[in-house]
């Protein structure tokens, strides 16, 4: 479970959280939503400690962020930031396996090639194993990363808009198999989505935030409503239900 108490931040004095109150159950995935300078990368940031919490605690499994040793905290938690940068020459195995380093401190063993194998296998990336970075699309170099915060063999999955460079038939197999690792694989996956159609299909909750702030939390039935959308981005948007889950209609 990951416990977040009255968290905030501030850049420069300007606020950017204010007094986040939230609570994730273990499991399944969890969507951060809304628009640009809500603050949902930023608290992604804080949560891996790629931040400094300056108020408030964030606990994962009563494991404080602030106080875990960091060889204990990459144990428990791995995340993809939204801006990636990558030594070309490597091979696409190369990078999947600095996800392993936290286990075996530059000794890779049996367990930890396994594990590589399985992230490999596991995001559909088998026959791009041997090809260096550089050769690869922007969307292939994004599951490739994806792959690598897999293998870090954590309970915590939290990913900074890993949909960036995916065309729609990507997209759509990314959020299936974060779906399914956490089925089962009992990961919990934490990810910030910017189109809402994929958290609404894809997500078991919803963490809706504007100005800073937690405005909506909830599963997508609840909280993907036309009158909470529309408030949420000031825009017109209607929702209507396909196959039992909501579907936003904003491009009209």
């Amino acid at each position: 479970m990951i416990e977040i108490e009255g968290v905030s931040h501030s850049l420069s004095g300007v606020p950017i959280l204010r007094d986040i109150d939230l609570t994730i159950p273990k499991g399944g995935v969890t969507a951060l939503i809304g628009p640009n300078g809500a603050g949902k990368s930023t608290l992604l940031s804080l949560m891996a400690r790629l931040e400094r919490v300056q108020t408030g605690r964030i606990r994962f499994d009563g494991l404080d962020v602030t106080q875990t040793p960091t060889g204990q905290l990459a144990r428990v938690l791995a995340i993809l930031r939204q801006e990636t940068r990558i030594a070309t020459r490597l091979t696409l195995r190369d990078l999947v396996s600095f996800g392993r380093y936290p286990h075996h401190k530059g000794r890779p063993g049996a367990a930890d090639r396994a594990a590589v194998d399985e992230a490999i296998a596991t995001f559909g990336l088998e026959p791009l194993a041997g090809r260096q970075i550089d050769t690869l699309s922007g969307g292939q170099r994004q599951r490739a990363f994806v792959a690598m915060t897999f293998a870090q063999g954590t309970d915590y999955l939290l990913l900074d808009e890993p949909l960036n460079n995916l065309d729609m038939s990507h997209a759509r197999a990314l959020m299936l198999r974060l779906g399914e690792v956490a089925r089962t694989h009992g990961r919990t996956v934490v990810i910030v989505v910017h189109e809402i159609n994929y958290a609404a299909a894809h997500a078991d909750r919803i963490v809706a935030m504007k100005d800073g702030r937690v405005v909506r939390n909830g599963p997508p039935g609840d909280t993907l409503t036309g009158a909470a959308l529309t408030d949420l981005f000031d825009t017109p948007i209607d929702v209507t239900e396909i196959h039992g889950r909501p579907v936003s209609l904003h491009y009209a």
